[in-house]
């Protein structure tokens, strides 16, 4: 790993920190991040196979993970195994490909009738296509005529389409296009909704299918322009510079491109195109079991290294919208599936985004024409202190102790039309792992009808922004000690006053084994405290209970479209807070492989209705959390943000706190009355 110093000029974000520019793990490792060469060899062999034209393009290209349990250290052996998305824009047959690098050939080739499977992601290339169709089409130039609007200045998003009743689209590559006026190059189109038009548009044939023209309604007319100083006014002057430095460099370890290992932690870090982040081989040494005795009161625990998750992700993401105006009813955007966020990862600068001593991943993608394309900076990591890990000043002992927390960050940002999203996974001292989704960026605008409107706020005069949510599903595969897993429901249970508990204050907890795949679709219960174990029954700490780690969800609502809705049908995984299923390599994702214009019934209740056992077996997590957003006029015209997640925390997966040998901090200067440390 290469490390250099950088510091930014007048104009930018202005900080000076390590930045680690890791190249490609060396070798063929199980882990490794996609290389360049890959990817051009993807297409070589794709082309060598007759299945790349001049009019093929790229849907998507991802690295298929290793057989379950492969350990990151595996040899140049490994076969290297790429799934492709093949579309065609002169219209033929999709194809969804397995191909082997290390082979040289095609594993498995299926094409696809998408009338039955769904459409292949949205192309980046179809973005612009939708606004240079409608401009070619006299009745959607008619519309904005009407509404005495320039085609000029009217930029359109182009928006998934759905499922809806309209079986003519069925097998057919459809966006949806909502318009906006831009006055000028810098101007906020979000803040000039055109409202009372819609229009549906076929791709593939670049024609319009339809354009739904309500009549006009009064652009909002305030901009929303963040920068203009109109807004802004004068900038504060108030701020003193917060300087995060770690003269000896970072305590974590980045080998072989992408392998990290920080304090007791070991993971390798990955990156898809659709998922994003992902993480791989998620363990920890553990010195707590053993230790030492009363007969030999110097002796040292033995290290071991013990594997909790072998792979962690967030799956998918669902942004559905409430406004039942047939302007807007169809609205629901698949940011993962139907666009792939990773594809859209921000290239992050050193002082804006991330602030410290940084160490960045730059991964290679695929663009649409199988060309390797770097995402410079993607994925930022770093330490940051986090107050404090245990503190006790005992009256009996005399002994003060303090000791602080730190966690591992990392993340990365992508920006998906209007919104921009950060996703954070932060390893802790005490072997919490934690999950934070950060959205911020511009709400999607419309027209308010008035001020009573039931479905959407006021933002400006005039300018509304429809209710909406945004959830996400996490694939969290679990491997407690490398061996099969349980899931239990944990609930806190009141006991009624009476013979035994005559004063009335006993409570207790009821554990229950989610056993089959049919009992495995969960709701949450805050009034219950519910939560949910995953252990190891073969695996036991040194009172004799299976290890395990607890999910804690935030417990705010599902999905709250009609359970006969489309979009229920469709995020069928956004219905219930806990999803388990058993272990498959083919069940990616919680929404199936193929989510743009699929009706629904794939992924999550496909792999349920198998109704596979699953005490005792390899098995698969998925958690569902999310936003519910009222969006208030301290969201315009650009959202501070906002943060949901869920935390995985230790019980009883070690013997004892596993904290004990963190070191008291040095006391700072300023920070208390002199130097030394602080009490231990």
């Amino acid at each position: 790993m290469s490390t250099e110093t950088m510091t930014h000029g007048d104009g930018h974000c202005a900080h000076e920190a390590h930045s680690g520019e890791t190249p490609t793990r060396d070798g063929n490792g199980a882990f490794a991040l996609p290389a360049a060469d890959e990817i051009t060899s993807v297409r070589e062999i794709l082309h060598g196979a007759g299945l790349w034209q001049e009019t093929t393009r790229i849907a998507y290209l991802g690295l298929v993970d290793p057989p379950r349990g492969a350990r990151a250290e595996a040899d140049a052996d490994v076969d290297r195994r790429f799934r492709v998305f093949l579309h065609d824009t002169a219209g033929a047959r999709p194809h969804d490909v397995t191909v082997s690098v290390t082979r040289g050939e095609v594993l498995r080739d299926v094409e696809l009738d998408t009338a039955v499977t769904g459409e292949l992601p949205v192309l980046e290339e179809e973005f612009e296509a939708v606004e240079q169709i409608l401009n070619a089409d006299e009745r959607w130039l008619k519309a904005l005529a009407d509404r005495n609007l320039d085609a000029a200045k009217v930029r359109v998003a182009p928006l998934s389409a759905g499922v809806f009743e309209y079986p003519e689209e069925k097998g057919r590559r459809i966006l949806r296009g909502l318009a906006f006026v831009q006055e000028f190059p810098e101007d906020l189109p979000w803040a000039h909704p055109v409202d009372g038009l819609v229009a549906y548009v076929d791709v593939v044939s670049r024609s319009v299918d339809k354009i739904l023209d309500f009549g006009p309604v009064p652009v909002p007319a305030e901009h929303g322009n963040y920068t203009d100083p109109e807004l802004t006014g004068p900038t504060r002057t108030s701020q003193k510079p917060i300087e995060i430095t770690q003269p000896e460099g970072p305590s974590f370890t980045v080998t072989g491109g992408n392998h990290v290992e920080w304090e007791r932690w070991s993971l390798d870090v990955g990156f898809d195109v659709r998922e994003g982040l992902v993480l791989h081989n998620i363990s920890f040494d553990d010195t707590s079991a053993g230790g030492a005795s009363a007969a030999n009161p110097g002796e040292r625990a033995a290290t071991r290294r013990r594997r909790i998750l072998d792979r962690a992700s967030i799956a998918e993401m669902v942004v559905p919208y409430g406004d039942p105006s047939p302007v807007r009813s169809w609205q629901n955007y698949f940011d993962t599936g139907e666009y792939l966020v990773g594809q859209f990862a921000n290239e992050l600068e050193l002082g804006c985004d991330c602030l410290g001593e940084i160490t960045y991943l730059s991964p290679t993608v695929s663009d649409a024409f199988g060309n390797p394309r770097t995402i410079r900076n993607a994925v930022c990591m770093h330490e940051e202190d986090w107050s404090i890990l245990a503190k006790h000043s005992d009256l009996w002992s005399g002994v003060n102790y303090v000791r602080r927390n730190r966690r591992l960050v990392i993340s990365f940002f992508t920006t998906v039309g209007n919104y921009d999203y950060g996703f954070y996974w932060y390893l802790y001292l005490d072997g919490t792992i934690e999950f934070e989704a950060k959205a911020t960026g511009v709400v999607f605008t419309s027209a308010l009808p008035d001020k009573e409107y039931p479905y959407a706020s006021e933002l400006a005069p005039g300018l509304g922004a429809p209710f909406h949510q945004h959830l996400f599903s996490a694939r969290l595969d679990f491997a407690l000690d490398g061996g099969p897993n349980r899931v239990e429901e944990e609930d806190v249970v009141r006991v009624a006053m009476g013979p035994g508990n005559e004063r009335g204050n006993a409570f207790t907890r009821r554990r229950t084994v989610i056993a089959r795949e049919s009992e495995a679709a969960r709701s949450a219960d805050m009034a219950a405290g519910r939560t949910w174990i995953v252990s190891n029954p073969e695996s036991r700490n040194r009172l004799g209970e299976p290890v395990g780690y607890k999910l804690h969800p935030h417990g705010q609502p599902t999905l709250l479209a009609d359970p006969g809705s489309s979009v229920a049908a469709r995020a069928a995984f956004a219905t219930k807070d806990l999803w388990v299923t058993a272990y498959d390599e083919a069940e990616r994702y919680p929404t199936g492989d193929f989510v743009n214009q699929h009706p629904g019934g794939a992924g999550l209740p496909a792999y349920q209705a198998k109704d596979r056992e699953l005490d005792g077996t390899e098995l698969v997590v998925w958690h569902t959390f999310g936003l519910t957003h009222f969006p208030r006029p301290e969201d315009w015209p650009i959202m501070p943000v906002d943060h949901v997640g869920f935390r995985l925390r230790p019980e009883g997966f070690f013997d004892r706190s596993p904290v004990l040998d963190v070191p008291a901090s040095p006391a700072h200067s300023g920070t208390a009355s002199e130097g030394g440390h602080c009490h231990s």
